[in-house]
């Protein structure tokens, strides 16, 4: 998998990328990735790639020219990447459009800073995606955000291939709930143990604890995933019930 980014601060991006999971992924060859600098499809002594809006207004707007340039330069080295523009006007990113991307054989993110971009440079957007209903500098924090999400993904990332099957809102052996908790040594500690069960060694009453802790964890912290979740029909019951008796409850302010 090739993964690139368009951006006007492109030294961004080599430490995270060479860093932990990213790092050694790219280092055992399972992507590779380049980050290009917009300013290199820019004409004139100051390489400038904004421009005050017409019709008036605060900030200053990215240019449709440098990326247009960059983006038939960049499309016709082949194979044609699947181009992402990130903007608050995209479809919110979720495990499912990692999973989506993760199959691609290219993938160029572009990556807005400034006020925004000229619309007319939206016309090469193959995909608009928004992080949430939040405001960023730019565009480069939200191209790490995702490219760790997707390369996790690849075959051999992680080294153990179920690692990414059983987190949190991951469509496979987790089934779109929130992931189970989780525990290490001590055992004890200040006097909150572990779940016996899984000091038991019995993998079968380890894995139904698990689906049953998610399920719990998913009903007190993110209800709204239910709706979307693979459920037997009692486990669809039970978040009900669970549902039903957390009405009038206290509010659980915990993380998960």
């Amino acid at each position: 998998m090739r993964i690139e980014t368009l951006s006007v601060f492109p030294e961004m991006f080599e430490p995270v990328m060479s860093t932990s999971i990213l790092g050694r992924a790219r280092r055992m060859g399972l992507f590779d990735f380049h980050a290009y600098d917009l300013r290199d499809w820019t004409h004139d002594r100051h390489r400038t790639v904004d421009d005050a809006p017409f019709g008036g207004g605060q900030g200053m707007l990215m240019k449709v020219e440098p990326i247009a340039e960059a983006l038939d330069d960049l499309i016709a080295r082949g194979p044609r990447p699947h181009i992402v523009f990130f903007t608050p006007c995209g479809t919110p990113f979720s495990q499912k459009s990692a999973e989506r991307l993760a199959k691609r054989e290219r993938v160029l993110f572009v990556c807005g800073r400034y006020e925004g971009i000229d619309e007319r440079a939206y016309a090469y957007a193959d995909e608009r995606i928004s992080l949430g209903d939040y405001v960023l500098t730019g565009g480069e924090l939200a191209a790490m955000v995702v490219t760790d999400a997707v390369v996790r993904l690849i075959p051999g990332a992680l080294g153990d291939e179920m690692s990414s099957v059983d987190e949190s809102f991951s469509t496979g052996a987790g089934g779109g709930l929130l992931e189970y908790a989780q525990y290490t040594r001590p055992a004890d500690f200040r006097g909150e143990t572990v779940p016996e069960v899984l000091l038991s060694g019995d993998h079968a009453k380890v894995a139904a604890w698990r689906r049953s802790n998610a399920l719990e964890r998913t009903v007190a912290w993110r209800p709204d995933l239910l709706e979307g979740a693979d459920l037997t029909p009692e486990e669809r019951a039970r978040a009900a019930d669970l549902l039903r008796a957390r009405e009038g409850a206290p509010k659980d302010e915990g993380g998960c």
